[in-house]
């Protein structure tokens, strides 16, 4: 295959980016949010659930649609749906009315997530895509480090509604050089046209194959961990610690260098190394910078609780692109579906870990540590019994 040009790679470094930039970039204006709309806490964590639960509905869509019809289509209905529901984000006056449009906005802004992946498997193969994965991982962790800043200098100049509008300018800017500049990847004669059914036995072969679930699963379960970081840090940071929330953005940005530096070791070490031990190696870490962080997370200490969640968000960076990239290499024409998978599972999962840390809130990090803890091992589990 010829090789990848930079250009490609900002391109689908940007569709990935939807997630963290429009995850992270509201994080600060949670109190903000819930004195504007006159709720509490609780109810505008729901609105970060909401989101995920979206972008792991639609993805079961998006995949198979861009096997049938290529990836630029189902990618620019996206764009539209997640430019809508940024809009309704904008505008509304009522927490219940914004989980519905922050719903609306994971549904759309999926697409860019699930094409990104599918485009990369169709462009590389083998241990190209594990690397070409890391690098994406090192462009797309930008968005977290600047995205709590940036929302935090948006909340201050404009109010937490201004966060929605510059989401909305993203969405249309990507639309447009998506539009001028992104070639179709996907031949006509390699796309699949099956019907429902179709459909539905592709999944269901990819949720029986053993060796795929297994590694789908010990990247699933980590990623869980990480959204219940991403629900539960803002309190744990800036109320439990008194950070303030410009700060705030520094200690969050700390974390995804962290998943940039790792993601480029990852990248030498899968050269070296059979890519599955390099995945248990980072399996390990995590699982036990959960544990540690479980244990600590009742004593108080700032540190106890800081260092070890640096340790499990940074294994991020080598967990998830050997994961992925593994779990894809098998899956030929069907590299849409299967990247749709992976994200539904995973939104899922960042789902009901987030709506967990809210339910479990109380006062303490311990609901946060204790998820991310189970989450660790659970992955480290999955790869250890399901691939051989």
């Amino acid at each position: 295959m010829p090789p990848v040009s930079a250009f490609l790679v900002l391109i689908l470094a940007a569709m990935s980016a939807f997630g963290p930039l429009a995850t992270d970039m509201y994080l600060p204006a949670f109190p903000a949010i819930a004195a504007g709309l006159r709720t509490d806490a609780a109810t505008v964590q729901k609105t970060l659930a909401a989101f995920f639960a979206g972008m792991a509905i639609a993805q079961l869509a998006f995949g198979p649609l861009s096997d049938r019809f290529g990836r630029r289509p189902p990618l620019l209905a996206g764009l539209g749906i997640f430019v809508l529901g940024s809009i309704g984000c904008a505008l509304t006056g009522d927490a219940g009315w914004l989980s519905v449009w922050r719903f609306v906005q994971g549904l759309g802004g999926c697409a860019g997530m699930v094409t990104a992946r599918a485009i990369l498997r169709d462009v590389t193969e083998g241990t190209a895509t594990i690397r070409l994965m890391s690098r994406l991982m090192l462009v797309v962790t930008l968005a977290p480090i600047l995205a709590p800043s940036i929302g935090g200098l948006l909340l201050g100049w404009g109010g937490w509604r201004a966060i929605f509008w510059a989401l909305v300018a993203y969405g249309l800017g990507l639309a447009l050089v998506v539009t001028l500049t992104l070639p179709e990847t996907l031949a006509p004669e390699r796309r699949r046209r099956e019907g429902l059914v179709g459909i539905v036995t592709v999944y269901a072969r990819m949720l029986g194959n053993r060796r795929f679930m297994g590694l789908v699963l010990s990247g699933v379960l980590p990623m869980g961990g990480l959204f219940a970081y991403i629900a539960g840090s803002p309190f744990v940071f800036m109320e439990l610690h008194g950070v303030a929330p410009a700060h705030y953005g520094l200690v969050f940005g700390a974390n995804a260098l962290g998943i940039m530096g790792v993601s480029q070791l990852n990248a030498m070490l899968s050269q070296r190394h059979p890519p599955e031990r390099v995945l248990l190696w980072g399996l390990l870490a995590m699982a036990g910078a959960g544990v540690v962080l479980a244990a600590l997370s009742g004593s108080g200490s700032f540190l106890g609780v800081a260092l070890p969640l640096f340790v499990y968000v940074a294994s991020i960076g080598m967990v998830m692109p050997i994961a992925a990239a593994l779990a894809m290499a098998s899956q030929g024409r069907a590299a849409g579906s299967a990247s749709a998978l992976i994200g539904t599972l995973q939104f899922s999962g960042g789902a009901l870990t987030g709506a967990l840390v809210g339910a479990l809130h109380d006062g303490t990090a311990v609901p946060m540590a204790v998820v991310m803890g189970v989450a660790g091992v659970g992955g480290l589990l999955f790869r250890l019994l399901l691939v051989r």
